[in-house]
């Protein structure tokens, strides 16, 4: 192995992600827009690459953004590594992280390690999240201070879902569930801004009293200002002399009712995630709605891993295999029985 492919690995595995530069310039993941909405790429010119169709710091982020969405790429992930057996020189952790970024970025590569022959002697896994590719082929890794890190077009082995509005990058096939996973996010956020609120704020506080002292009337502005009351609630206080009626009304804003809304839209959302990802309710440990079960585990893994698992694991091992340089020795190999292990 030469001197500058041993500082290459060495940097790849021992650098931390805060090396690594982001851009700005791929469509954002925002909860106001429909994010995978794009009609071209855009070539950066001054950085000499394309950018990705959509940020894959939003991503990374929406990964993040609730129990459900994050545990399925993980999961994903997890099912895949699980049939590795052996080739590469890697370990079962690097086709993990190669497995991560493929379902989190739509999008994976591999690079080959070379001796001082030029042959390759083993392969790992890139960041996909900083992963960009040149119009001539080459590929690069965003660093810190704007820096990148180059490297030519054969020694990467890149493994892209298919996209059919562009072949440069691939695509997550969870996005149609985006909106959803964000929508969870939120339903979460507001009910629990909703408790911390201590469900005895959030109201107007209304007086009619012409004796109310105006020393009074900022005793109760700064009690109330001072109550716990952050976020979704707010309270406001307003005294209207010689008004009519009762002298102070509690006028309540939130409502413990919205319970049942609450239920509806986590509930929803879940379910819609889960379709994104193509994953079954019983695998997730979710009762599937209108039965009182989870169904049989043993089929229900069985047909997953025909129909999800063991695809991915052949379109990893046709990429990395069909490459001309990778040997026989360092050609991957994956368990493709369908026999589920319940031990």
């Amino acid at each position: 192995m030469t001197e500058q492919t041993e500082t290459l690995i060495k940097q790849e595995e021992q650098a931390p992600e805060s090396v690594y530069h982001i851009d700005s310039a791929s469509e954002a993941i925002d909860s106001n827009s429909w994010m995978t909405s794009y009609s071209d790429l855009f070539y950066n010119d001054s950085d000499n690459y394309w950018e990705p169709p959509i940020s894959p710091t939003g991503l990374a982020d929406v990964a993040r953004a609730n129990s459900y969405h994050g545990s399925l790429l993980i999961a994903r992930a997890n099912y895949v590594a699980g049939r590795f057996q052996q080739g590469g020189a890697i370990r079962r952790r690097h086709v993990q992280a190669f497995c991560r970024d493929y379902f989190t970025f739509g999008h994976a590569g591999f690079l080959k390690i070379r001796d001082g022959f030029k042959r390759v002697v083993r392969l790992h896994p890139l960041p996909g999240m900083y992963l960009r590719k040149r119009k001539n082929g080459d590929f690069i890794i965003l660093e810190r201070d704007n820096q990148q890190r180059e490297y030519r077009k054969d020694d990467v082995i890149f493994l892209p879902q298919y996209d059919p509005q562009q072949q440069i990058y691939g695509l997550p096939d969870y996005l149609g569930s985006i909106q959803s996973s964000l929508l969870n996010k939120d339903a979460t956020l507001f009910r629990r801004r909703y408790y911390k609120n201590g469900a005895h704020m959030g109201f107007i506080f209304y007086a009619t009293d012409p004796s109310l002292s105006e020393a009074d009337e900022e005793m109760m502005k700064e009690t109330i200002a001072s109550s716990k009351g952050v976020g979704n609630f707010r309270s406001m206080f307003v005294n209207i002399p010689n008004g009519k009626e009762k002298g102070i009304q509690l006028i309540p804003v939130g409502d413990i009712a919205t319970k049942d809304e609450f239920e509806r839209i986590k509930n929803i959302t879940a379910q819609d995630i889960l379709v994104g990802h193509r994953f079954p309710v019983g695998k997730a440990g979710i009762i599937p709605q209108g039965t009182t079960s989870l169904g049989d585990p043993i089929k229900i893994g069985s047909e997953y891993a025909k129909d999800e698992i063991i695809p991915v694991c052949e379109l990893i091992m046709d990429e990395v295999n069909s490459d001309p340089e990778i040997p026989r020795s360092l050609k991957l190999e994956f368990d493709k029985t369908m026999a589920v292990n319940t031990g």
